[in-house]
């Protein structure tokens, strides 16, 4: 189970995060904002839906995937689709500790009043295509665990980076890379379920 992440002020999280909807402001997040093992274990006993958009394609999937202590195959079948690569088109397993990660992360921010879909901006990736953006010039490892279904480039509507990444880093669950970019949307977060490490690119 994914180690428990709790809070240290509640309202100062969503006061940095509604200071400004527009993401230029950068608000940044309370220094103790993540107190780890603050919250209590019927948080992640209960059953799990996951609200997922994907802006590639415009497909949205609002998908309860897990439940007494076991993933429910067809649920788990269509977040590997969603999470396809949609360049290549072709689907393969998503590491459950991924979808994990996504859930904690959503069900988090949904404690404090925010239910907006979690965007996913990439999740697997065929060898071609991965090579495809490095060559691109696109932020990609060459040994990218997208390639095993092992991570995610996420963002969450009207949510810095910063804190979303900050809050994906508390649960100690793998890796965090701070995508930080000057647009209309913002930047993104990538997670993955690898060694914990992180960086900014």
């Amino acid at each position: 189970m994914l180690g428990a992440a709790g809070m240290a002020g509640p309202h100062s999280l969503l006061q940095a995060a509604n200071t400004s909807n527009e993401k230029q402001a950068q608000p940044t997040p309370p220094p103790d904002l993540f107190d780890s093992q603050a919250l209590d274990i019927e948080f992640w006993v209960k059953p799990r839906t996951l609200d997922l958009i994907r802006p590639a394609t415009g497909e949205r999937s609002k998908l309860l995937y897990w439940k007494d202590g076991e993933v429910l195959d067809s649920a788990y079948q269509q977040l590997c689709h969603l999470l396809r690569d949609v360049n290549g088109k072709e689907t393969a397993p998503i590491d459950p500790k991924l979808l994990e990660t996504l859930w904690a992360t959503q069900a988090y921010i949904s404690r404090l009043g925010m239910t907006k879909p979690l965007e996913i901006l990439s999740g697997y990736r065929t060898q071609a295509s991965n090579t495809r953006l490095i060559e691109q010039g696109v932020p990609a490892a060459r040994k990218s665990l997208h390639m095993e279904g092992k991570a995610a480039d996420i963002r969450i509507p009207q949510l810095h980076e910063e804190i979303l990444g900050e809050l994906i880093q508390s649960f100690r669950q793998g890796g965090v890379g701070f995508y930080y970019r000057q647009t209309a949307n913002g930047g993104w977060i990538h997670t993955d379920t690898g060694l914990q490490r992180s960086w900014k690119g």
